[in-house]
Protein backbone atom coordinates (compact mmCIF):
# COMPACT_ATOMS: atom_id res chain seq x y z
CA UNK A 1 0.00 0.00 0.00
CA UNK A 2 1.33 3.45 -0.92
CA UNK A 3 2.55 5.56 2.01
CA UNK A 4 0.80 8.86 2.60
CA UNK A 5 2.86 12.02 2.91
CA UNK A 6 3.12 13.35 6.46
CA UNK A 7 6.09 15.71 6.40
CA UNK A 8 7.42 18.47 4.12
CA UNK A 9 11.03 19.64 4.33
CA UNK A 10 11.81 23.00 2.73
CA UNK A 11 15.08 24.49 1.57
CA UNK A 12 15.36 28.27 2.07
CA UNK A 13 17.29 30.16 -0.63
CA UNK A 14 15.38 30.52 -3.91
CA UNK A 15 12.73 28.19 -2.50
CA UNK A 16 10.94 30.40 0.03
CA UNK A 17 12.34 33.77 -1.09
CA UNK A 18 14.18 35.30 -4.05
CA UNK A 19 17.81 34.82 -3.09
CA UNK A 20 19.20 35.22 -6.62
CA UNK A 21 17.36 38.46 -7.29
CA UNK A 22 17.67 40.09 -3.86
CA UNK A 23 21.01 38.91 -2.44
CA UNK A 24 23.29 37.47 -5.12
CA UNK A 25 23.93 40.80 -6.85
CA UNK A 26 24.82 42.47 -3.55
CA UNK A 27 27.10 39.53 -2.68
CA UNK A 28 28.91 39.83 -6.02
CA UNK A 29 29.48 43.54 -5.49
CA UNK A 30 30.89 42.93 -2.00
CA UNK A 31 33.20 40.24 -3.36
CA UNK A 32 34.33 42.52 -6.21
CA UNK A 33 35.22 45.28 -3.74
CA UNK A 34 37.09 42.84 -1.49
CA UNK A 35 39.09 41.50 -4.46
CA UNK A 36 40.10 44.97 -5.63
CA UNK A 37 40.86 46.15 -2.08
CA UNK A 38 43.01 43.03 -1.69
CA UNK A 39 45.12 43.91 -4.70
CA UNK A 40 43.37 42.47 -7.77
CA UNK A 41 44.48 44.55 -10.75
CA UNK A 42 41.10 45.56 -12.17
CA UNK A 43 38.15 47.78 -11.33
CA UNK A 44 35.30 46.72 -9.08
CA UNK A 45 32.93 46.79 -12.05
CA UNK A 46 35.26 44.49 -14.02
CA UNK A 47 35.47 42.07 -11.09
CA UNK A 48 31.68 42.14 -10.75
CA UNK A 49 31.04 41.61 -14.47
CA UNK A 50 33.56 38.75 -14.60
CA UNK A 51 31.72 36.92 -11.80
CA UNK A 52 28.46 37.28 -13.70
CA UNK A 53 29.95 36.19 -17.04
CA UNK A 54 31.62 33.09 -15.57
CA UNK A 55 28.44 32.04 -13.73
CA UNK A 56 26.32 32.55 -16.85
CA UNK A 57 28.80 30.61 -18.99
CA UNK A 58 29.69 27.70 -16.70
CA UNK A 59 26.75 27.54 -14.27
CA UNK A 60 26.34 28.14 -10.53
CA UNK A 61 28.72 25.35 -9.46
CA UNK A 62 31.75 26.88 -11.17
CA UNK A 63 34.63 28.04 -8.92
CA UNK A 64 34.35 31.64 -10.03
CA UNK A 65 36.79 33.24 -7.58
CA UNK A 66 39.47 30.63 -8.26
CA UNK A 67 39.31 31.43 -11.97
CA UNK A 68 39.33 35.20 -11.43
CA UNK A 69 42.40 35.01 -9.17
CA UNK A 70 44.18 32.74 -11.67
CA UNK A 71 43.26 35.01 -14.58
CA UNK A 72 45.04 37.95 -12.96
CA UNK A 73 47.87 35.83 -11.48
CA UNK A 74 46.92 37.19 -8.06
CA UNK A 75 47.68 35.84 -4.59
CA UNK A 76 45.57 32.75 -3.86
CA UNK A 77 44.66 34.27 -0.49
CA UNK A 78 42.24 36.49 -2.39
CA UNK A 79 40.01 33.46 -3.01
CA UNK A 80 39.13 33.13 0.67
CA UNK A 81 38.83 36.92 1.01
CA UNK A 82 36.30 36.98 -1.85
CA UNK A 83 34.27 34.06 -0.46
CA UNK A 84 34.20 35.68 2.99
CA UNK A 85 32.87 38.94 1.55
CA UNK A 86 30.40 37.09 -0.67
CA UNK A 87 29.02 35.08 2.27
CA UNK A 88 28.99 37.91 4.82
CA UNK A 89 26.03 38.02 7.17
CA UNK A 90 24.76 41.26 5.61
CA UNK A 91 21.06 40.64 4.89
CA UNK A 92 18.37 43.22 4.18
CA UNK A 93 15.30 43.87 2.05
CA UNK A 94 14.22 40.24 1.62
CA UNK A 95 10.67 38.94 1.90
CA UNK A 96 8.99 35.58 1.22
CA UNK A 97 7.69 34.76 -2.24
CA UNK A 98 3.97 35.54 -2.71
CA UNK A 99 1.79 32.72 -1.35
CA UNK A 100 4.55 31.27 0.88
CA UNK A 101 2.88 32.22 4.15
CA UNK A 102 -0.59 31.22 2.91
CA UNK A 103 0.76 27.87 1.68
CA UNK A 104 2.61 27.12 4.93
CA UNK A 105 -0.58 27.90 6.86
CA UNK A 106 -2.63 25.64 4.57
CA UNK A 107 -0.16 22.77 5.00
CA UNK A 108 -0.21 23.16 8.79
CA UNK A 109 -4.01 23.21 8.80
CA UNK A 110 -4.04 20.01 6.78
CA UNK A 111 -1.88 18.29 9.42
CA UNK A 112 1.52 18.13 7.73
CA UNK A 113 4.72 18.41 9.78
CA UNK A 114 6.84 21.22 8.35
CA UNK A 115 10.62 21.50 8.56
CA UNK A 116 13.18 23.98 7.27
CA UNK A 117 16.67 22.72 6.41
CA UNK A 118 19.09 25.34 5.15
CA UNK A 119 22.81 25.11 4.47
CA UNK A 120 25.17 28.09 4.64
CA UNK A 121 27.04 30.37 7.03
CA UNK A 122 25.11 29.99 10.29
CA UNK A 123 24.78 33.68 11.25
CA UNK A 124 23.79 34.66 7.73
CA UNK A 125 21.09 31.98 7.41
CA UNK A 126 19.74 32.79 10.87
CA UNK A 127 19.39 36.47 9.93
CA UNK A 128 17.53 35.49 6.77
CA UNK A 129 15.01 33.42 8.73
CA UNK A 130 14.49 36.24 11.24
CA UNK A 131 14.06 38.83 8.49
CA UNK A 132 11.59 36.62 6.61
CA UNK A 133 9.63 35.97 9.85
CA UNK A 134 9.27 32.27 9.06
CA UNK A 135 10.12 30.65 12.40
CA UNK A 136 6.57 30.20 13.70
CA UNK A 137 5.47 28.14 10.69
CA UNK A 138 7.91 25.24 11.16
CA UNK A 139 7.99 22.37 13.61
CA UNK A 140 11.78 22.52 13.50
CA UNK A 141 14.40 24.65 11.76
CA UNK A 142 17.85 23.23 11.05
CA UNK A 143 20.67 25.55 10.00
CA UNK A 144 23.51 23.35 8.82
CA UNK A 145 26.73 25.38 8.85
CA UNK A 146 28.54 24.74 5.59
CA UNK A 147 31.95 25.00 7.28
CA UNK A 148 31.50 22.80 10.37
CA UNK A 149 28.10 21.15 9.93
CA UNK A 150 27.01 17.64 9.00
CA UNK A 151 26.51 16.33 5.51
CA UNK A 152 23.02 17.09 4.16
CA UNK A 153 22.31 13.36 3.98
CA UNK A 154 23.11 12.96 7.69
CA UNK A 155 20.87 15.93 8.55
CA UNK A 156 17.94 14.40 6.68
CA UNK A 157 18.44 10.95 8.18
CA UNK A 158 18.64 12.44 11.68
CA UNK A 159 15.45 14.43 11.09
CA UNK A 160 13.59 11.32 9.92
CA UNK A 161 14.81 9.29 12.88
CA UNK A 162 13.94 11.86 15.54
CA UNK A 163 10.45 12.63 14.20
CA UNK A 164 9.63 8.99 13.47
CA UNK A 165 8.46 9.08 9.85
CA UNK A 166 9.59 6.96 6.92
CA UNK A 167 11.45 8.53 3.95
CA UNK A 168 8.47 7.66 1.72
CA UNK A 169 6.24 9.79 3.98
CA UNK A 170 8.34 12.92 3.40
CA UNK A 171 8.72 15.48 0.62
CA UNK A 172 11.81 17.60 0.02
CA UNK A 173 11.21 20.99 -1.62
CA UNK A 174 14.27 22.80 -2.95
CA UNK A 175 15.80 24.52 -5.96
CA UNK A 176 18.92 22.39 -6.56
CA UNK A 177 18.46 19.13 -8.43
CA UNK A 178 22.07 18.11 -7.84
CA UNK A 179 22.19 18.85 -4.11
CA UNK A 180 19.35 18.58 -1.59
CA UNK A 181 16.91 17.03 -4.06
CA UNK A 182 19.32 14.36 -5.29
CA UNK A 183 20.20 13.42 -1.70
CA UNK A 184 16.56 13.34 -0.59
CA UNK A 185 15.55 11.17 -3.53
CA UNK A 186 18.40 8.74 -2.84
CA UNK A 187 16.96 8.31 0.66
CA UNK A 188 13.52 7.48 -0.76
CA UNK A 189 11.77 10.84 -0.39
CA UNK A 190 9.50 12.52 -2.93
CA UNK A 191 11.22 15.57 -4.40
CA UNK A 192 9.83 18.87 -5.70
CA UNK A 193 12.08 21.33 -7.50
CA UNK A 194 11.26 25.03 -7.26
CA UNK A 195 12.09 26.47 -10.68
CA UNK A 196 13.62 29.73 -9.58
CA UNK A 197 17.05 31.29 -9.42
CA UNK A 198 20.47 30.16 -10.58
CA UNK A 199 19.80 26.42 -10.42
CA UNK A 200 16.45 26.18 -12.19
CA UNK A 201 17.98 24.98 -15.48
CA UNK A 202 20.58 22.69 -13.92
CA UNK A 203 19.93 19.11 -15.08
CA UNK A 204 19.89 16.16 -12.68
CA UNK A 205 23.09 14.12 -12.49
CA UNK A 206 21.24 11.16 -14.02
CA UNK A 207 17.69 10.01 -14.76
CA UNK A 208 17.12 8.43 -11.35
CA UNK A 209 17.97 11.76 -9.67
CA UNK A 210 15.38 13.70 -11.67
CA UNK A 211 12.93 15.51 -9.32
CA UNK A 212 9.48 13.95 -9.09
CA UNK A 213 7.83 17.34 -9.63
CA UNK A 214 8.89 20.75 -10.92
CA UNK A 215 6.92 23.82 -9.83
CA UNK A 216 7.10 27.55 -10.46
CA UNK A 217 4.79 28.57 -7.62
CA UNK A 218 4.72 27.31 -4.06
CA UNK A 219 0.90 27.25 -3.93
CA UNK A 220 1.06 24.14 -6.14
CA UNK A 221 2.52 22.05 -3.32
CA UNK A 222 -0.67 21.30 -1.31
CA UNK A 223 -2.35 20.11 -4.52
CA UNK A 224 0.59 17.85 -5.36
CA UNK A 225 0.56 16.34 -1.86
CA UNK A 226 -3.19 15.70 -1.92
CA UNK A 227 -3.05 14.06 -5.37
CA UNK A 228 -0.10 11.96 -4.23
CA UNK A 229 -2.03 10.80 -1.17
CA UNK A 230 -4.91 9.86 -3.50
CA UNK A 231 -2.38 7.74 -5.45
CA UNK A 232 -2.82 10.07 -8.43
CA UNK A 233 0.83 10.71 -9.18
CA UNK A 234 1.83 12.19 -12.58
CA UNK A 235 2.25 8.66 -13.95
CA UNK A 236 -1.37 7.81 -13.05
CA UNK A 237 -3.44 10.99 -13.34
CA UNK A 238 -5.07 11.38 -16.78
CA UNK A 239 -6.11 14.92 -17.73
CA UNK A 240 -7.93 15.60 -20.98
CA UNK A 241 -8.63 19.13 -22.20
CA UNK A 242 -11.07 20.03 -24.97
CA UNK A 243 -11.03 23.24 -26.97
CA UNK A 244 -8.81 25.22 -29.28
CA UNK A 245 -7.47 28.72 -29.81
CA UNK A 246 -5.32 30.27 -27.10
CA UNK A 247 -6.99 28.70 -24.05
CA UNK A 248 -6.16 25.05 -24.69
CA UNK A 249 -2.34 25.39 -24.74
CA UNK A 250 -2.51 27.42 -21.52
CA UNK A 251 -4.39 24.58 -19.80
CA UNK A 252 -1.91 22.01 -21.13
CA UNK A 253 1.12 24.06 -20.15
CA UNK A 254 0.03 24.28 -16.52
CA UNK A 255 -1.09 20.66 -16.33
CA UNK A 256 2.39 19.27 -17.02
CA UNK A 257 3.15 19.70 -13.30
CA UNK A 258 0.48 17.19 -12.30
CA UNK A 259 0.24 14.67 -15.12
CA UNK A 260 2.32 12.85 -17.70
CA UNK A 261 -0.88 11.60 -19.36
CA UNK A 262 -2.18 14.75 -21.03
CA UNK A 263 -4.52 14.73 -24.01
CA UNK A 264 -5.71 17.68 -26.05
CA UNK A 265 -8.86 17.19 -28.12
CA UNK A 266 -8.71 20.02 -30.63
CA UNK A 267 -11.23 21.71 -32.88
CA UNK A 268 -10.61 21.53 -36.64
CA UNK A 269 -13.07 24.17 -37.84
CA UNK A 270 -10.68 27.14 -37.89
CA UNK A 271 -10.87 29.12 -41.15
CA UNK A 272 -8.89 32.27 -40.41
CA UNK A 273 -5.37 33.54 -41.11
CA UNK A 274 -2.74 31.09 -42.38
CA UNK A 275 -4.70 28.02 -41.22
CA UNK A 276 -7.55 29.07 -43.48
CA UNK A 277 -5.23 29.63 -46.43
CA UNK A 278 -3.63 26.18 -46.08
CA UNK A 279 -7.04 24.61 -45.66
CA UNK A 280 -8.29 26.20 -48.87
CA UNK A 281 -5.19 25.72 -51.01
CA UNK A 282 -4.02 22.27 -49.81
CA UNK A 283 -7.28 20.72 -48.64
CA UNK A 284 -5.85 19.88 -45.20
CA UNK A 285 -7.48 20.41 -41.83
CA UNK A 286 -6.49 23.68 -40.13
CA UNK A 287 -3.19 23.10 -38.27
CA UNK A 288 -3.00 26.26 -36.10
CA UNK A 289 -4.64 25.02 -32.89
CA UNK A 290 -2.89 21.66 -33.14
CA UNK A 291 0.44 23.45 -33.59
CA UNK A 292 -0.02 25.48 -30.40
CA UNK A 293 -0.87 22.37 -28.37
CA UNK A 294 2.20 20.50 -29.64
CA UNK A 295 4.39 23.38 -28.48
CA UNK A 296 2.64 23.58 -25.08
CA UNK A 297 3.30 19.87 -24.45
CA UNK A 298 7.05 20.22 -25.01
CA UNK A 299 9.06 18.43 -22.32
CA UNK A 300 10.89 21.44 -20.89
CA UNK A 301 10.20 25.14 -20.42
CA UNK A 302 13.31 26.01 -22.44
CA UNK A 303 12.26 23.70 -25.28
CA UNK A 304 8.74 25.18 -25.23
CA UNK A 305 10.13 28.72 -25.47
CA UNK A 306 12.39 27.85 -28.41
CA UNK A 307 9.69 25.92 -30.26
CA UNK A 308 7.22 28.73 -29.66
CA UNK A 309 9.56 31.21 -31.34
CA UNK A 310 10.08 28.86 -34.27
CA UNK A 311 6.52 27.59 -34.76
CA UNK A 312 4.88 31.00 -34.27
CA UNK A 313 7.22 32.74 -36.71
CA UNK A 314 5.25 34.44 -39.48
CA UNK A 315 6.85 35.50 -42.72
CA UNK A 316 6.53 39.23 -43.29
CA UNK A 317 7.14 39.55 -47.02
CA UNK A 318 6.82 37.76 -50.34
CA UNK A 319 4.26 35.11 -51.24
CA UNK A 320 4.51 33.62 -47.72
CA UNK A 321 3.61 36.87 -45.97
CA UNK A 322 1.47 36.14 -42.89
CA UNK A 323 2.14 32.41 -43.07
CA UNK A 324 3.16 30.59 -39.87
CA UNK A 325 6.21 28.33 -40.08
CA UNK A 326 4.54 25.82 -37.74
CA UNK A 327 1.54 25.61 -40.04
CA UNK A 328 3.80 24.99 -43.04
CA UNK A 329 5.52 22.17 -41.14
CA UNK A 330 2.16 20.55 -40.39
CA UNK A 331 1.15 20.90 -44.04
CA UNK A 332 4.40 19.26 -45.13
CA UNK A 333 3.98 16.38 -42.66
CA UNK A 334 0.39 15.85 -43.86
CA UNK A 335 1.71 15.58 -47.42
CA UNK A 336 4.52 13.21 -46.37
CA UNK A 337 2.43 10.91 -44.17
CA UNK A 338 -0.74 11.04 -46.25
CA UNK A 339 -3.09 12.15 -43.47
CA UNK A 340 -3.54 14.92 -40.90
CA UNK A 341 -3.82 12.32 -38.12
CA UNK A 342 -0.46 10.78 -39.00
CA UNK A 343 1.08 14.24 -39.40
CA UNK A 344 0.22 15.04 -35.78
CA UNK A 345 1.71 11.74 -34.61
CA UNK A 346 4.89 12.36 -36.59
CA UNK A 347 5.19 15.90 -35.22
CA UNK A 348 4.59 14.60 -31.69
CA UNK A 349 7.44 12.14 -32.12
CA UNK A 350 9.80 14.72 -33.62
CA UNK A 351 9.08 17.18 -30.80
CA UNK A 352 9.14 14.47 -28.09
CA UNK A 353 6.00 15.91 -26.49
CA UNK A 354 4.52 14.80 -23.19
CA UNK A 355 1.00 13.64 -24.06
CA UNK A 356 -1.28 13.45 -27.09
CA UNK A 357 -2.85 15.99 -29.44
CA UNK A 358 -5.93 14.66 -31.21
CA UNK A 359 -8.43 16.33 -33.57
CA UNK A 360 -12.03 15.85 -32.50
CA UNK A 361 -12.80 14.71 -36.03
CA UNK A 362 -10.98 14.18 -39.31
CA UNK A 363 -13.99 15.41 -41.29
CA UNK A 364 -13.38 18.52 -43.37
CA UNK A 365 -16.31 20.50 -42.04
CA UNK A 366 -17.14 24.04 -40.91
CA UNK A 367 -19.01 25.58 -38.00
CA UNK A 368 -22.14 27.53 -38.98
CA UNK A 369 -24.46 29.76 -36.99
CA UNK A 370 -28.09 30.81 -37.01
CA UNK A 371 -28.36 34.39 -35.77
CA UNK A 372 -31.10 36.02 -33.73
CA UNK A 373 -32.28 37.99 -36.77
CA UNK A 374 -32.91 34.77 -38.70
CA UNK A 375 -29.85 34.96 -40.95
CA UNK A 376 -27.15 32.29 -41.25
CA UNK A 377 -23.36 32.52 -41.46
CA UNK A 378 -20.87 29.82 -42.42
CA UNK A 379 -17.25 29.16 -41.39
CA UNK A 380 -15.44 30.05 -38.18
CA UNK A 381 -14.14 33.39 -39.44
CA UNK A 382 -17.71 34.61 -40.04
CA UNK A 383 -19.26 32.97 -36.96
CA UNK A 384 -16.91 34.97 -34.75
CA UNK A 385 -17.17 38.06 -36.94
CA UNK A 386 -18.13 41.48 -35.58
CA UNK A 387 -21.16 43.63 -36.38
CA UNK A 388 -23.67 40.82 -36.81
CA UNK A 389 -26.75 39.82 -34.80
CA UNK A 390 -26.21 37.67 -31.67
CA UNK A 391 -25.69 33.94 -32.15
CA UNK A 392 -28.84 31.89 -31.60
CA UNK A 393 -27.65 28.43 -32.54
CA UNK A 394 -24.53 26.74 -33.97
CA UNK A 395 -24.14 23.55 -36.00
CA UNK A 396 -21.69 21.80 -38.32
CA UNK A 397 -22.05 22.16 -42.08
CA UNK A 398 -21.68 18.39 -42.50
CA UNK A 399 -24.24 16.06 -40.92
CA UNK A 400 -23.29 13.01 -38.84
CA UNK A 401 -19.61 13.93 -38.49
CA UNK A 402 -17.67 10.96 -37.12
CA UNK A 403 -15.30 11.50 -34.18
CA UNK A 404 -11.70 10.37 -34.13
CA UNK A 405 -11.93 7.04 -32.32
CA UNK A 406 -8.71 7.63 -30.38
CA UNK A 407 -10.18 10.86 -29.02
CA UNK A 408 -13.28 8.97 -27.85
CA UNK A 409 -11.09 6.32 -26.18
CA UNK A 410 -9.05 8.94 -24.32
CA UNK A 411 -12.21 10.73 -23.14
CA UNK A 412 -13.52 7.49 -21.66
CA UNK A 413 -10.21 6.79 -19.88
CA UNK A 414 -9.72 10.29 -18.41
CA UNK A 415 -9.79 11.17 -14.71
CA UNK A 416 -10.43 14.85 -15.43
CA UNK A 417 -12.07 16.39 -18.49
CA UNK A 418 -11.61 20.14 -18.86
CA UNK A 419 -13.71 22.13 -21.32
CA UNK A 420 -12.11 25.51 -21.89
CA UNK A 421 -11.05 28.17 -21.49
CA UNK A 422 -11.48 29.47 -25.02
CA UNK A 423 -13.84 31.07 -27.51
CA UNK A 424 -17.19 29.71 -26.43
CA UNK A 425 -18.68 28.72 -29.78
CA UNK A 426 -15.72 28.49 -32.18
CA UNK A 427 -13.19 26.76 -29.88
CA UNK A 428 -15.24 24.83 -27.31
CA UNK A 429 -18.77 24.10 -28.48
CA UNK A 430 -17.63 23.25 -32.02
CA UNK A 431 -16.08 20.08 -30.54
CA UNK A 432 -19.35 19.23 -28.78
CA UNK A 433 -21.16 19.38 -32.13
CA UNK A 434 -19.43 16.10 -33.04
CA UNK A 435 -21.97 13.57 -31.66
CA UNK A 436 -19.38 10.94 -30.75
CA UNK A 437 -17.35 13.44 -28.74
CA UNK A 438 -20.40 14.77 -26.95
CA UNK A 439 -21.65 11.28 -26.06
CA UNK A 440 -18.21 10.13 -24.88
CA UNK A 441 -17.99 13.08 -22.47
CA UNK A 442 -21.46 12.32 -21.09
CA UNK A 443 -20.59 8.63 -20.65
CA UNK A 444 -17.15 9.18 -19.16
CA UNK A 445 -16.69 8.64 -15.42
CA UNK A 446 -14.23 11.55 -15.30
CA UNK A 447 -14.74 14.69 -13.25
CA UNK A 448 -16.03 17.16 -15.87
CA UNK A 449 -15.06 20.80 -15.43
CA UNK A 450 -15.93 23.84 -17.53
CA UNK A 451 -13.55 26.81 -17.17
CA UNK A 452 -15.41 30.04 -17.84
CA UNK A 453 -13.75 32.84 -19.81
CA UNK A 454 -12.46 35.94 -18.00
CA UNK A 455 -13.78 38.46 -20.54
CA UNK A 456 -16.51 38.49 -23.17
CA UNK A 457 -15.60 38.09 -26.83
CA UNK A 458 -17.10 40.55 -29.33
CA UNK A 459 -19.05 38.74 -32.01
CA UNK A 460 -19.63 35.64 -29.87
CA UNK A 461 -20.48 36.43 -26.27
CA UNK A 462 -21.36 40.14 -26.12
CA UNK A 463 -22.95 40.98 -22.72
CA UNK A 464 -22.72 37.34 -21.57
CA UNK A 465 -22.61 36.68 -17.83
CA UNK A 466 -21.28 33.48 -16.25
CA UNK A 467 -24.73 31.84 -16.41
CA UNK A 468 -24.96 32.54 -20.15
CA UNK A 469 -21.66 30.73 -20.76
CA UNK A 470 -22.75 27.75 -18.67
CA UNK A 471 -26.17 27.56 -20.36
CA UNK A 472 -24.51 27.48 -23.78
CA UNK A 473 -22.22 24.58 -22.81
CA UNK A 474 -25.11 22.66 -21.24
CA UNK A 475 -27.26 23.26 -24.32
CA UNK A 476 -24.81 21.41 -26.56
CA UNK A 477 -23.39 18.94 -24.03
CA UNK A 478 -26.58 17.97 -22.24
CA UNK A 479 -28.15 18.43 -18.78
CA UNK A 480 -26.28 16.89 -15.87
CA UNK A 481 -23.06 16.30 -17.80
CA UNK A 482 -21.01 19.04 -16.11
CA UNK A 483 -19.80 18.49 -12.55
CA UNK A 484 -18.09 21.82 -11.89
CA UNK A 485 -17.59 25.29 -13.33
CA UNK A 486 -14.51 27.32 -12.38
CA UNK A 487 -14.93 31.11 -12.48
CA UNK A 488 -12.25 33.76 -12.07
CA UNK A 489 -12.66 36.10 -9.08
CA UNK A 490 -9.60 38.31 -9.57
CA UNK A 491 -10.65 41.68 -10.98
CA UNK A 492 -7.81 43.22 -13.03
CA UNK A 493 -6.81 46.87 -12.73
CA UNK A 494 -9.29 49.50 -13.89
CA UNK A 495 -7.05 50.70 -16.75
CA UNK A 496 -6.83 47.16 -18.14
CA UNK A 497 -10.60 46.70 -18.01
CA UNK A 498 -11.13 50.07 -19.71
CA UNK A 499 -8.79 49.04 -22.52
CA UNK A 500 -11.01 46.01 -23.13
CA UNK A 501 -14.21 48.00 -22.92
CA UNK A 502 -12.94 50.28 -25.67
CA UNK A 503 -12.75 47.20 -27.92
CA UNK A 504 -16.20 45.94 -26.98
CA UNK A 505 -15.21 43.39 -24.30
CA UNK A 506 -15.97 43.34 -20.60
CA UNK A 507 -15.39 41.12 -17.59
CA UNK A 508 -17.57 38.03 -17.38
CA UNK A 509 -19.46 38.62 -14.13
CA UNK A 510 -21.11 36.22 -11.72
CA UNK A 511 -24.90 36.45 -11.62
CA UNK A 512 -27.72 34.87 -9.64
CA UNK A 513 -28.77 32.73 -12.60
CA UNK A 514 -25.72 30.54 -12.03
CA UNK A 515 -27.27 28.96 -8.96
CA UNK A 516 -30.29 27.66 -10.89
CA UNK A 517 -28.21 25.51 -13.25
CA UNK A 518 -27.54 22.43 -11.09
CA UNK A 519 -23.76 22.73 -11.36
CA UNK A 520 -21.16 23.29 -8.64
CA UNK A 521 -19.43 26.65 -9.15
CA UNK A 522 -15.92 27.24 -7.76
CA UNK A 523 -14.27 30.66 -7.67
CA UNK A 524 -10.52 31.18 -7.89
CA UNK A 525 -7.87 33.72 -8.85
CA UNK A 526 -7.03 32.66 -12.40
CA UNK A 527 -5.61 35.85 -13.95
CA UNK A 528 -2.07 35.86 -15.27
CA UNK A 529 0.30 38.54 -13.97
CA UNK A 530 0.17 41.24 -16.65
CA UNK A 531 3.43 42.84 -15.44
CA UNK A 532 5.55 39.82 -16.40
CA UNK A 533 6.90 38.70 -19.78
CA UNK A 534 4.52 36.06 -21.10
CA UNK A 535 4.25 33.53 -23.90
CA UNK A 536 1.47 34.80 -26.18
CA UNK A 537 -0.33 32.14 -28.20
CA UNK A 538 -1.48 34.82 -30.66
CA UNK A 539 -0.52 38.39 -31.51
CA UNK A 540 -2.89 40.12 -29.08
CA UNK A 541 -1.80 40.76 -25.47
CA UNK A 542 -4.95 39.62 -23.69
CA UNK A 543 -6.11 39.14 -20.11
CA UNK A 544 -5.52 35.42 -19.90
CA UNK A 545 -5.74 32.54 -17.51
CA UNK A 546 -2.46 31.90 -15.71
CA UNK A 547 -1.27 28.36 -16.64
CA UNK A 548 -0.21 27.44 -13.11
CA UNK A 549 -3.23 28.96 -11.37
CA UNK A 550 -5.60 27.37 -13.87
CA UNK A 551 -4.19 23.84 -13.67
CA UNK A 552 -3.94 24.08 -9.89
CA UNK A 553 -7.58 25.16 -9.64
CA UNK A 554 -8.67 22.23 -11.83
CA UNK A 555 -6.66 19.74 -9.79
CA UNK A 556 -7.87 21.26 -6.52
CA UNK A 557 -11.44 20.65 -7.63
CA UNK A 558 -10.59 17.04 -8.44
CA UNK A 559 -8.70 16.60 -5.15
CA UNK A 560 -11.49 18.35 -3.14
CA UNK A 561 -9.16 21.06 -1.82
CA UNK A 562 -10.24 24.65 -1.05
CA UNK A 563 -9.67 27.04 -3.95
CA UNK A 564 -6.92 29.66 -3.91
CA UNK A 565 -7.88 33.11 -2.73
CA UNK A 566 -6.76 36.25 -4.54
CA UNK A 567 -3.29 37.25 -3.31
Amino acid sequence: MKMKIRAVIFDLDDTLYDCTGSLIEASRKRAAKALVDGGLRCTEDEAYQLQKELSDKYGPYHLVFNEIVNKYNADSKLINIAYKAYNSSEVFGIKPFPDVIATLKELKERGYKLFLLTVGIYDRQEKKIQTLELKSYFDEIIINDQEIGLLTEDCLQDLIRRHKFAPGEAVMVGDRARDELRIAKSLGMITIQMLHGRFKNEPAMNECDRPDYKVKRIFQIPTILQLNNMDKTPDKLKILAIGGGTGLPIMLEGSKTYSRHLTAVVTVTDSGRSSGILREEFGILPPGDVRNCLVALSESEEQERELYQLFQYRFNRGSLEGMSLGNLLMAALTDITGSFEQAIKRASKILNIRGKVLPSTLANTHICAELEDGTYVEEEFNVRGLGKAPIKNVFLKTNNVMPLQEAVDEILKADIIVIGPGSLFTSLITNLLVPGIRNAIKNSKATKIYVCNIVTQPGQTDSYKVSDHIKAVIKYLGDGALDYVIVNNNVPRKDIIERYQQKGSDLVLMDEGVYDLNVNVKKADLVEDLTQMRVLWEKQDLIRHDPDKLADAVCRVYATLPMLTVS
